[in-house]
Order: C-alpha cells, then structure tokens, then sequence
C-alpha cells in the first residue's frame, strides 16, 4: 500500500496535520480512538487553547524556534474553527478557553475536517519497523493480527511524549528520529506535582491556598495545593516545568505583599487575639497550625512588635523547600526536552536532513505552560506541516 504521507499518531497534532496535508493521507494510531488525551484535558472540557499565547510561554533549547508556527496559526485562527463548526466555549482564568460541553466535541471537530480532507484513519495498530530507500518511507505495521506494508513520500512523526503512559504514550518519535540521525534531548516530566519523601504534608492534604512558587528564578502566582505526597495546583504544576531534581523551590505564602499592614492593624484593633487566629484570617487555619512551631507563632498579636512582625511575614514569603522528586510520567501533563529543532525548520517543521520526515507536537523540544499552551503548539506545528506538505504538491 502507498500514501503521501502517513501519520503516526492520532492526537491533537496528528489530527490536525492530517486535515491540512492535502490528499492520500493515512493516520494510524494503537489506540482504540483517536485524541484521548484530548477527551481526559481541562476535566473533560478541553482547554484547548489561550487567549495570550506568545513564544514567551513556550520553554525549549531554541526560544525562537515557536515563534514561526505560533504566528502563522494562531490561537485566533483555532477559535474560529471551533466558532465554524458551531462548539460553545468559554473563557476561564487568564485566558484559558474550555468547550461549554464536552472535550469530545473537539475530537469530534478534528475528525470531521480529517473526513473533508479525505484523510484515513486506522485506529488499534502498531508499528514494527521504520527505514528510507532515499526516495520514500517504508513502515511495517501491525493491525488486526496482520502485518502490513506501507510506503510514503511524506512522515509525521506526531506520537507525543512520554507523559501519562496509562493513556499509551511511549518514546517512538524519539526513537524514530534518532534513527534518521536527528539529536535528541533528555526528556523529564513536566506540569507535574511534586514530593516529599518524609511525608511532609500528609496532614495538609486537600488544603489550597493562594501562593508564588518559584523555581529557578521563575515564579508563577496561582492556587497551590497540599496532597499526601506533597504539592499540586497550578502554581506547583507551573513551576515544575523550571525544576530539576535536587534543587529547592521557594514558596510565598503572602503574594499580595499585604499582609504586614493588616497584622499591625489587628494589633491596635484586635490585640488580646492569639497570633495564630489573626493569621488564619488571611491563610487556612491548617496551615497555620501546620506552621506554628517552625515560626514560632505564640502569643497574642498585641504582644508582637514590629521586627517580630515583619520576620513572620518574611518566613510566610521566603519558604525554602526541598522536593524530593515529582510523580514523574505517570500524571505529568507534558514531556520536557525530545527532539532537538536544530535539526527541524520553524517554518515547515520538516527534519533538515532527511526530506520528508516531519516532527510535530510534543515529541518536539517546545513546551507550553499550564493553560492551553500545549494544545495551540499541537494545533500550530500540524498546521505547519499539513501546509508545507500540501505546498509541495503543487
């Protein structure tokens, strides 16, 4: 059998790659339906997309290489082809936009422009070999107990990272691309709670609070939340893109900067209160508990002087700890590093080496932060692809 060009997987960059590429395109995937990743995000309401993406939310070796793709497909230009085909959405918090309904309406989106395209899809199969004659691809695929032939001019690569290997993610594009002599970066878990060895925060479990996390000098101010094995929320999740193992993150438990002003106020209005209870005001009485002996927090809050006030309020906002790890691929909503782009064009997302070898979405070393990020690169980098191949075909 012979395509164009053929599709190895059926995610958001695949899917998207594949109503873009013109005609006598294939997509296999080993799973039993296609986007599944997609179905899971946002709590089954896919954020698929964000109001500000820029290059500046996007991490990578090359900070450049984004630029181009981000630019030529937009979140705009994805937000009209929801609005087209009729999905109600809806902003949350900084600039995040869900579908009303269901993710699967989005799914469902990208499968019917692949059916406009003419795109084929062959779901529950597997592939067993890759090689190159100099002229076209020959991949030997697995599918319903047989083993199949296929060739193409043009390949995606689009199989994603490692990340939440439950829903099937495995390493292929990494190994694949290394086969064709495109470098690789290690890759590691990204968005990702964090951990705690000794149990830190087992007793904090289920309490949020409002914070800045910060990790190697990159900060980002959202709700943190204490698990039984240590940190979640979007702030933790945020700042674990920029953490590696064995370095401290510092937490500000009082972003707003405020907090001072209103102890010295209780203390003039409300000075036979203990300490503790002023504080837990303004933060989660458990986690005041919580924090008490470590600070020191005795007393009533007429007792407190101005130096001791301040010297809570500096600890509340410089609080070093110390991750022992992070849940690892097993949760991470994305994969750091993979494929090198210096072997890859910005602008057609086609390996510089090896004509017709083209790698998109995550297996790519460009990730996105919490909010939506991800889904525009998926949607972006397809784009650029479908495009570049559908130009060649005159």
């Amino acid at each position: 059998m012979h395509v164009n060009t053929l599709i190895l997987g059926a995610g958001a960059a695949g899917m998207m790659a594949a109503a873009h590429a013109g005609p006598d395109v294939l997509v296999i995937d080993h799973a039993k339906a296609p986007g599944e990743k997609i179905r899971i995000s946002g709590g089954g309401r896919c954020n698929f997309t964000n109001m500000g993406t820029t290059p500046a939310q996007f991490i990578s070796q090359n900070p450049h290489f984004a630029k181009s793709a981000l630019s030529r497909y937009s979140q705009w230009d994805f937000v009209s082809l929801v609005s087209d085909h009729g999905i109600p959405w809806h902003e949350k918090t900084l600039g995040q936009l869900f579908c009303d309904n269901s993710a699967k309406d989005i799914i469902a989106m990208l499968r019917a422009e692949m059916d406009k395209a003419g795109a084929r899809l062959w779901l529950q199969t597997s592939v067993e070999d890759v090689t190159h004659d100099g002229t076209r691809f020959h991949v030997r695929l697995s599918r319903e107990g047989k083993t199949r032939a296929v060739t193409a001019i043009n390949l995606i690569l689009a199989t994603g990272g490692k990340s939440i290997p439950k829903m099937g993610a495995t390493g292929l594009s990494y190994q694949i691309a290394v086969q064709f002599g495109l470098k690789t970066f290690e890759t590691r878990p990204g968005l990702v709670p964090l951990t705690f060895s000794d149990d830190k925060f087992k007793t904090l479990a289920g309490v949020s609070t409002s914070a800045r996390v910060s990790a190697n000098n990159t900060s980002f101010d959202e709700a943190l939340l204490f698990t039984h094995r240590g940190l979640s929320g979007p702030a933790v999740l945020q700042a674990s893109s920029y953490w590696h193992e064995g370095e401290p993150i510092t937490v500000n438990l009082t972003p707003a900067n405020t907090l001072l002003d209103h102890l010295k106020s209780a203390r003039t209005t409300d000075g036979r209160k203990a300490v503790t209870s002023i504080l837990s005001q303004y933060l989660p009485a458990r986690l005041v508990d919580f924090l008490k002996d470590d600070l020191g927090l005795s007393g009533n809050i007429a007792d407190q002087s101005d130096a001791r006030l301040a010297a809570i309020c500096d600890a509340l906002s410089h609080w070093p700890l110390l991750p022992s790890g992070s849940e690892g691929y097993r949760t991470a909503e994305v994969t750091l590093g993979g494929i090198d782009t210096d072997g890859l064009s910005s602008k057609t997302m086609e390996a510089k080496a090896v004509p017709g070898l083209y790698v998109i979405g995550e297996a790519v070393d460009v990730t996105g932060w919490l909010g939506g990020y991800n889904f525009q690169w998926a949607w972006s980098s397809g784009w650029a692809a479908g495009q570049a191949i559908k130009a060649k075909q005159g």
